[in-house]
Formats: C-alpha cells, structure tokens, sequence
C-alpha cells in the first residue's frame, strides 16, 4: 500500500511523537490529559486514512505489542519512583486497601450491570469483560497528578500501580478459571491454591532476578548496558508469561529493590553492592524508562483512537450500560476514600480514569469468551467519560487551590495559617 510505504511512516511518527510532546506542556497548563488529545488525533488520521483509501489496514496486532512494551514500562517507571519507609507503610496500606477492594468491588457491579444489559452474557464471561473496566489507568493518573501536594500524588501513584497490577493478576486468573470450566479441569478452591502458589512462586523469582540483576550490572563497563538491562527485563516477562507466572510482578519487585537498595541490601548483601555503580544505573534506567514510556504510551493512544468505531455511541445500549458503570465507579470510590481518607477526598474522588490496560485486557479476552454483542464503544465511552471528568476535577481543584492562596496572601497571619498545613502535608 503506497500510502504506507517506508518515508510516509517516518514522517507520520516523527509528526506525532512531536505532537505528543506538545499535547504534554498543553497538558501541564491546562490539566487536560495528553491522552485525550492522543486519541483525538487517532480518530483524525482515522478519517486521513479512509480517505485516502488506507483504513483496512489491521492496526490491532500492533495496539497489542505497543500495550504490553507500555505497560512494562509504565509499572517500572512507577515502581521506580516508589520509596519503601517505615513512614509511608501506612499510605502504602491504605492505596492497597482501596486499589483492591475498588478493583473487586466495582468488577462485581459492572459484571451485575453486563448480564444484565448485554445478551449472551454469562455470569463467567461478564466478571471477565467487567474487570478491565475497573482497573485504574496508571498511564494517564501518574503524569497528571504532578500538580497535586506530595500525599496526594504520592497516593495516587501508589493506588493506581497497585489496581494495575492486581487487576491483571484478577484478570488472568478468571481468564483460567472460565477455560478451566470449559474443559471441566479443576473448581474454585484448586484454582485459588494453584493461583497463590504461582504468585508465591513469581515473588521468589523475581527477587532473586532483581539481586543478579543489579550485581551483574554494576560491574558491566560497556556504555550500552541500559538497553541491555531493558531487554533482559522484558524477555523476563515474556517467559513468564509463557510460564503462566504473573510477569508484571516481576518488573515491580525489580523497580522496587533498584529503587530502595539501601534496604534490600544489607547485612552481608550489602559488601557486594557497588551503591555508587548501581545508583547510576538506577538513575540511567529511570530516564530511560520515562523517555520510553513516552514513546509506547504515544503511540499507543494514537492508534487505539484509529481502531475506535465512532459510530457505536449513538447506540442506547452503550450509553445506558456505560452510565450505569460510571455511577458505580464513583459511588464505591466515595464510600471507600470516606472510610479510609476521612473528608479531604478532593480531587482524589475524580481521578479514577481507564485507559492504557483497559485497552490492553479487553484485545487479551480469549475468543472462548467473546460475547458478540458487547460494543466495544462501551470501553471508548467510559475511557473518555472518565478522563473528562478527571480533567475537570483537576482544573476545579487548581482554581480553588489558587483562591485560597490569594486570598491568605492579603492577611499574612492567615497566609501562614493556611500555608502551614501544606508544607506539614507535603513533609509525609
């Protein structure tokens, strides 16, 4: 196809790539997610294709390969930033705590609503649809929360890489359960022992990896060792996967234990540690890891917004079942910061966007459990719905936070009154 022949690529990636960069500082300004801004160029080159007679061209096997280089990168990059505290267990546990009863609890109220609304669907089949519409978008909560006090950006990073990372052990494992029933191999209980022990079994893998690793790496001298630390880490998940383990377990404990070798390292462990050698791979590998996220996660977007069927929103269907689910996200997400958070639950509320693993879950559902009628237009509906509203919140919550500043800087007994609470926040 002419229209997609080798020169057109490279200008057509370039152009985005710098589109990205720009869609990025138009984020900071105005807090709209670049995501957004990446989809809606999708769905244009979308109709610049079809125009020109380039829209057959099947652009799934790629959003595949780029949501599984994207989600390794987005855990890593967020596990690297994760600083292990005696301090901050308790954060760690409440983020935890939210990040998975959110995660169960808003699955069992979509998988209620889709067996409901949708024909054909089953009870199985509805909790494995419903889940990746309940886990937390890293790929887009992590760079927009740059603006918030550090407690609360700290918690969302926290919650979002741990609703990750669960929700697509959760997926999996009801992915194995449904075929499991299919072949009539083994019920519940075995499969809950069979999970925990290959769970068990990935956390022992995985640190020792992560110790080989980084006393392998510190002694290498070649100034390509970073991409070569990158490669070893995603033929790591690779096999994992092949191996039925829970592979993104793995690039967490590895960004963990680089991120906090001081911790991880002590005793007779910590004569064999290079720290200055090892921290300049951790400092190479973090710069690496955000430039690469960047890459994947552009390009992801992109195309995920060429493969969206615009059409599909005008469907009743998708926007009573899509609305259904939104008011279920943030009612259970209310109830929980309530308990757990106390009243200061603004803009904590909002930000609860789907996006990158979403996506990525939804092309994994085996064909076993494909439900025909499902319209994938209830995945683009509450992608953007919940982006908005996640924008909105942000911009509200930078006004009142401007307010309130100005108006303690006119009575300077009340700017160190207001302030104060801020900078004690921020030193958590």
């Amino acid at each position: 196809m002419e229209i997609l022949n080798s020169y057109n690529l490279i200008i057509a990636s370039s152009t985005i790539l710098i589109l990205s960069f720009f869609f990025g500082e138009i984020s900071k300004r105005t807090n709209i997610p670049s995501v957004l801004m990446l989809i809606v160029l999708g769905i244009m080159l979308k109709f610049a294709l079809d125009a020109v007679g380039g829209g057959g061209f099947d652009f799934l096997p790629i959003l595949e390969v780029l949501g599984i280089v994207g989600l390794i990168m987005i855990v890593l990059e967020a596990a690297l930033e994760l600083e292990l505290k005696k301090e901050k267990l308790l954060p760690i546990g409440k983020a935890m705590a939210i990040a998975l009863i959110g995660l169960i609890g808003s699955a069992y109220v979509a998988a209620v609503i889709l067996f409901q609304f949708i024909p054909e669907m089953t009870v199985q089949k509805a909790w494995i649809y419903a889940t990746p519409l309940s886990i937390l978008s890293s790929a887009i909560i992590i760079p927009s929360v740059r603006t918030l006090s550090d407690k609360k950006r700290e918690f969302h990073i926290y919650e979002s890489t741990f609703s990750d990372i669960i929700g697509i052990m959760m997926f999996y494992f009801l992915e194995a359960q449904f075929l499991a029933s299919l072949s009539h191999d083994g019920g519940h209980s075995g499969g809950l022992m069979e999970f925990g022990g290959t769970l068990l079994l990935t956390i022992g893998i995985s640190l020792v990896a992560s110790y080989l690793i980084i006393l392998i790496f510190q002694n290498i001298k070649s100034h390509t060792k970073l991409f070569l630390l990158i490669a070893v880490l995603l033929l790591l998940y690779a096999v994992g996967k092949k191996m039925h383990l829970s592979s993104l377990i793995i690039i967490l404990i590895f960004g963990l234990v680089i991120a906090n070798m001081k911790l991880f390292f002590q005793g007779r462990l910590g004569k064999w540690l290079h720290l200055e050698k090892a921290e300049e791979i951790y400092e190479g590998l973090h710069t690496i890891t955000m430039e690469s996220a960047f890459v994947v996660r552009t390009f992801f977007f992109v195309v995920f917004g060429i493969t969206i069927t615009l059409a599909s929103l005008a469907n009743v269907t998708v926007a009573l079942v899509s609305g259904l689910i939104l008011i279920s996200i943030y009612a259970i997400r209310f109830i929980l910061l309530r308990i757990f958070m106390g009243k200061d639950i603004l803009p904590q509320l909002f930000i609860a966007p789907r996006g990158l693993i979403t996506v990525l879950l939804f092309y994994a559902i085996p064909i076993e459990a494909n439900v025909p009628n499902f319209d994938p237009g209830i995945l683009f509906f509450i992608i953007i719905c919940t982006s908005i509203i996640m924008t909105l919140a942000l911009i509200f919550d930078k006004r009142r936070t401007g307010k309130a500043l100005r108006k303690a800087e006119e009575n300077p007994i009340a700017y160190v009154k207001w302030k104060a609470p801020v900078v004690r926040e921020e030193e958590l």
